[in-house]
């Protein structure tokens, strides 16, 4: 048995970011043929593993992974879509395709990469041969998705835990249809809730944890293959956006259909709870410094890296600031400029300078600021669990500038963020700090969930903010929660294959 297996993963913001170019793969993954057979970890390492224990015959294709950022250059898609499929057909042939991709990344030309890459590998095998394709949770499914794939299958846990495991299941089920065992018939139910990831846990009782739970209880069902479950990534304008549920079952389509529909309509029954509370800057640090202790979790979802935002924002290290917090306190801010200018005048000397929104300067301008580089760093650092676990991030030449109480990280490259990797390769205590800047919706769990004494989401300008409310999109078209609190007549919109 011979399965290929090809990935083009990453997450686009079309409100913000940097646009995500080859540079942007180099640094964080990008390995062709035979060197992706070495990757032991997440999605792709899942299913190498599998493969590997069915003595299944591997052919690697291309596995590109990058940070978050804007759209994908055109030059750059194009150059990793002709290397998997020239891969693919110079291999041909093969019994079957295995995609791990993300599901919402956009070209700055193309609204939907993936279903245009499912649908290419799709005319090189045929239509005998299966495509399975798994997608982060976070995906905007698509048309060409469900028409041109037998299987897609999401991860299940956010924040995300489970890439590796997902693999796994996608490897399975590829390998149940090549033998006949699953039929697979596949529907999507969407219902127009586009919400942040802040209320998106599937570790709490979070409300997407609820419709989580029900979709995975179905897969006690006999002709149930899989269940998925999406919170559609709200920071990429497209068509006909959704978040609710995918059903695969074994040749019973309207089973499909009907468990499909029963979650969209349990997800918008859930949309007011998926609403965060928010605080302005200001209200958060007087708050905080009234509680005993800390650390206090400033979480500045606005400028998530994670989501495709920069990084360069300095709207909490400005209130910071202006509430003159002498109290221990945490910063990062992606500043190539400044980071470049620490490195030259070296650790111990003076830097004036202005900081901040010097990448995307839509959102604010940049401050003054006189303070003392007291770290140099080339910015290289660890994955210590998540989608990358195991591998290097690069932050690329990073400095850390005391200014008084507050230390501020400041680096070249935005990078995910998972824990914090990034402040502990710098030699920072985040233990000891008061007041700690989290730049994305969930991730800080991991690091701070068990230390912090109170945690406030903030309401500051940026590309991912914590509420879609205000976010003009262009090609979404109206009526959609939460522009439109109440859409009558409001039934899901199906999928199938």
């Amino acid at each position: 048995m011979r399965v290929a297996v090809g990935s083009i993963l990453t997450e686009c913001n079309q409100f913000g970011g940097c646009p995500i170019n080859i540079q942007s793969f180099e640094r964080q993954e990008l390995r062709k043929g035979i060197d992706m057979l070495e990757v032991n970890t997440g999605v792709v390492g899942g299913t190498l593993q599998t493969f590997k224990e069915n003595q299944v015959e591997v052919v690697p294709l291309l596995y590109a992974s990058s940070c978050p950022g804007g759209p994908i250059t055109t030059e750059c898609y194009l150059q990793l879509k002709d290397e998997l499929i020239g891969r693919l057909k110079n291999a041909m042939p093969v019994d079957g395709v295995l995609l791990p991709l993300h599901g919402a990344s956009v070209v700055e030309d193309l609204g939907d990469p993936e279903g245009d890459l499912i649908k290419s590998v799709r005319y090189v095998v045929g239509d005998q041969v299966p495509i399975v394709v798994t997608l982060d949770l976070h995906a905007h499914v698509t048309d060409d998705m469900i028409r041109f794939a037998q299987a897609l299958i999401a991860w299940e846990t956010y924040p995300h835990c489970d890439t590796f495991s997902t693999g796994t299941r996608g490897a399975k089920i590829l390998l149940s249809i090549i033998t006949g065992e699953t039929q697979p018939t596949m529907a999507m139910a969407k219902v127009p809730v586009i919400t942040s990831a802040i209320h998106g846990s599937t570790g709490t009782d979070s409300p997407f944890s609820k419709v989580m739970n029900t979709a995975k209880q179905y897969e006690s069902d006999n002709d149930v293959v899989s269940t998925s479950v999406f919170l559609v990534h709200p920071y990429i304008d497209q068509p006909d956006m959704g978040s609710g549920g995918l059903v695969i079952t074994n040749n019973n389509m309207n089973k499909a259909i009907n468990i499909a529909n029963k979650l969209s309509e349990q997800y918008w029954g859930k949309r007011f709870e998926l609403e965060p509370q928010v605080h302005t800057p200001q209200e958060a640090i007087q708050t905080g410094l009234k509680t005993s202790g800390g650390p206090i979790l400033l979480v500045e979802a606005a400028d998530c890296c994670g989501g495709g935002a920069s990084g360069d924002s300095i709207a909490s290290l400005a209130a910071l600031l202006k509430a003159e917090v002498t109290l221990p306190s945490l910063v990062p801010v992606v500043d190539p400029k400044v980071a470049e200018m620490c490195h030259k005048v070296g650790i111990g000397q003076e830097i004036r300078t202005e900081i901040g929104y010097q990448i995307d300067s839509r959102w604010g301008k940049p401050i003054s600021i006189i303070g003392r580089v007291v770290y140099l760093s080339q910015g290289d650092f660890q994955y210590t669990g998540g989608i990358w676990d195991g591998s290097i991030g690069k932050m690329g030449p990073s400095a850390v500038i005391a200014l008084g109480s507050i230390q501020v990280l400041v680096t070249t490259y935005a990078t995910y963020d998972w824990a914090n990797e990034q402040f502990r390769s710098v030699g920072l205590d985040t233990s000891a700090a008061k007041f700690i800047v989290v730049k994305n919706p969930m991730n800080y769990q991991f690091a701070y969930g068990d230390i912090a004494k109170s945690i406030f989401i903030l309401d500051t300008p940026g590309p991912t903010p914590a509420t879609c409310r205000y976010l003009q999109y262009e090609r979404l078209q109206r009526p959609y929660f939460p522009a439109d609190e109440y859409i009558a007549n409001l039934s899901s919109t199906i999928l199938t294959n």
